[in-house]
């Protein structure tokens, strides 16, 4: 696994993901395709009459998926009588397997959602919870090159992965904080430390628990803002648990079974993140220990952070994200602010 998980496609790549059919070969090799670390009672329940799920990860495995894997491994799906299978997701993401039916439930992120749900051909996907409660990512630099804050982009190379909603927020919070973002030199985008040190680019997005810690093992001193402390309106949830429609109305007290024993696996990483973080590394060996240790240790903060309890997602800042996004012309159909999530399954 690279240190780094970067965001290979943006809003744009749901749209290659909603086209694409025969999905099935996306669904299960390699170690994040199985449950190794599952536990005895997961095994028991696997070899009698449990619902059998599938869940699709957004890209390898990573941290923000820690609570699904000590959610196996602590038998927490077993004791729902559930046999939850983790999967690998097609190229560009989760959502058009969860979509398909192929997979019941998975991983996205809102502003990705927001590519089928602003067009005529919408996925049948609804996000069910919130991994984490505030979006955690920004621009990084090297510490010391004035891009401490969004006008210090102003004729630097930005790192770009060339999508519309992305450009749309940089030039966004640096015309906010009074810059030029025709100024801004966009070049390609690739993994945030490694282009940093090798001057590939002088500033690029990244995420504070996985891009941030992984700077700080590698001794790279870093600058960094985040976009949520430039403009609310970008504090959107990044990533989110995502579940079929037809899932959903067919099988609620399912979906409900499985954010319950969910929530506990998110709760054991809150108050156990070394813990959690080796069962990650139990299940997907390929994963870095020591970044997966940093980036649990920082995440344990914000899986719930100021909320009541974890998985909870705010009409009022989802719907604020997707008005922006309307305001700025982003989909092709205007996005339903209110639409594309339920409460309705997550006990709170």
């Amino acid at each position: 696994m690279s240190k780094s998980i970067s965001r290979r496609s943006f809003v744009a790549g749901a749209a290659a993901a909603a086209a694409m059919t025969g999905l099935a070969a996306c669904g299960g090799s390699g170690a994040a395709a199985t449950t190794e670390a599952a536990s005895d009672a997961a095994t028991d329940a696997a070899s009698g009459d449990a619902t059998k799920l599938t869940f699709v990860l957004d890209y390898t495995p990573n941290t923000n998926h820690s609570g699904i894997y000590v959610a196996i491994a602590k038998g927490y799906y077993a004791d729902e009588n559930l046999d939850v299978e983790v999967v690998q997701p097609p190229e560009d993401g989760a959502d058009a397997l969860v979509g398909t039916g192929k997979a019941q439930v998975g991983m996205s992120y809102q502003d990705v959602m927001a590519n089928y749900l602003g067009s005529d051909d919408q996925l049948p996907v609804t996000a069910i919870a919130a991994t984490i409660q505030h979006n955690t990512s920004g621009i990084m630099s090297r510490a010391g090159e004035g891009i401490d804050r969004p006008k210090g982009m102003e004729g630097k190379r930005y790192g770009t992965w060339d999508q519309d909603v992305e450009k749309a927020m940089v030039k966004s919070v640096v015309e906010t904080d009074g810059g030029d973002f025709s100024k801004v030199q966009l070049v390609p985008s690739g993994d945030e430390v490694s282009g940093l040190k090798s001057n590939q680019f002088d500033c690029v997005w990244g995420y504070e628990g996985w891009g941030l810690q992984n700077a700080k093992l590698q001794d790279l001193s870093c600058d960094y803002w985040s976009f949520r402390s430039i403009d609310s309106v970008f504090d959107y949830y990044t990533p989110v648990v995502v579940a079929n429609n037809d899932f959903l109305s067919e099988q609620p007290e399912v979906a409900k079974a499985f954010l319950r024993a969910t929530k506990k696996g998110y709760e054991f990483c809150v108050t156990k993140p070394d813990e959690a973080a080796q069962i990650l590394v139990d299940a997907a060996p390929e994963t870095d220990a020591e970044l997966a240790k940093a980036s649990a240790e920082y995440l344990a903060d914000q899986y719930t952070a100021d909320a009541s309890s974890w998985g909870i997602i705010d009409p009022k800042r989802w719907a604020a994200f997707y008005t922006w996004m309307n305001d700025n012309q982003l989909t092709p159909v205007a996005l339903d602010v209110n639409g594309g999530f339920s409460m309705d399954y997550l006990e709170q």
